[in-house]
């Protein structure tokens, strides 16, 4: 995929491999906006407005390489899906999803959010971490700033229920007090497993919040997120099994390092068009 980079710009070429709506809208990101002309997104303390042009799509933002790699526009998508298209079951979801790309948000974020997301609704996630954007984060303009691993210090238990939080208060309350930015990035040396390991040992991390934090914050390829969407999937065209761990590692095994790029085509088809 082409790109040009510019001052505020990102000018990209081409819709073969970016699609502002598969990306956003694929569960791996709850920080954005549908604007209809234009979509909007938010990660740590940046911003961007992503439109679409007759060639492409602009990325408008401030700090244009900070999303130049949250976007991972130097991986060649079209090389990923080649590879994955080789099994059978990857070809609808590669052609629904196309513009897919796996986001390599901030790590503290992606942690607090997908603890968020645990048993949760998309809508009610997004209006949360709002909520926590809202009361604690930063003000930049006409946007906030996610806040701070001090801010988030600040508050007690009650303040993450009186933002919708339900039952996860407490772990949000715990987990900012585990573990910090410094602590998480030193992290990424570790084996996948051995990561996996350390954070389902955090307050409020458990096997599929683990996977989600490794693949859309660690970048980890070798895991495969199993929610209700990929069981189904994996009850229908594998073999019945309601068992997550075995359904993961199955499925793992099968897709190897390129598990979650398989995980997002598939979970996005899945849940928009469902098993048709």
């Amino acid at each position: 995929m082409e790109y040009k980079i510019a001052e505020n710009k990102i000018s990209i070429f081409g819709k073969d491999d970016f699609n502002p709506t598969h990306i956003l809208e694929c569960g791996q990101i709850f920080s954005y906006k549908n604007c209809g002309e234009f979509y909007e997104v938010f990660s740590k303390d940046k911003h961007a407005k992503i439109f679409e042009t007759e060639k492409g799509f602009e990325i408008l933002t401030d700090d244009v390489r900070y999303f130049e790699n949250f976007f991972d526009l130097k991986t060649d998508y079209g090389l990923v899906k080649k590879k994955l298209s080789k099994f059978q079951i990857m070809q609808k979801p590669i052609k629904f999803g196309y513009g897919i790309r796996i986001l390599k948000n901030d790590l503290f974020e992606v942690l607090i959010s997908f603890i968020v997301s645990a048993n949760n609704n998309i809508k009610r996630i997004q209006l949360i971490l709002g909520r926590l954007r809202e009361k604690l984060g930063e003000k930049k303009g006409d946007y906030f700033a996610f806040p701070t691993r001090e801010k988030l210090l600040s508050v007690d238990e009650k303040f993450f229920a009186e933002i919708g939080a339900g039952y996860r208060a407490k772990y949000l309350y715990n987990v900012v007090r585990q573990v910090d930015a410094d602590t998480l990035q030193a992290w990424q040396t570790l084996p996948t497993e051995q990561l996996r390991n350390k954070l389902i040992t955090l307050s409020g991390v458990g096997p599929k919040v683990a996977d989600c934090v490794l693949l859309f914050g660690f970048g980890r390829g070798d895991v495969f997120p199993v929610d209700t969407w990929i069981e189904k999937m994996y009850n229908k065209f594998y073999q019945p099994e309601q068992n997550r761990e075995k359904i993961r590692r199955n499925l793992t095994d099968e897709f190897g390092l390129y598990s979650g790029y398989a995980q997002q085509y598939l979970f996005y088809y899945m849940r928009v068009r469902g098993d048709n």
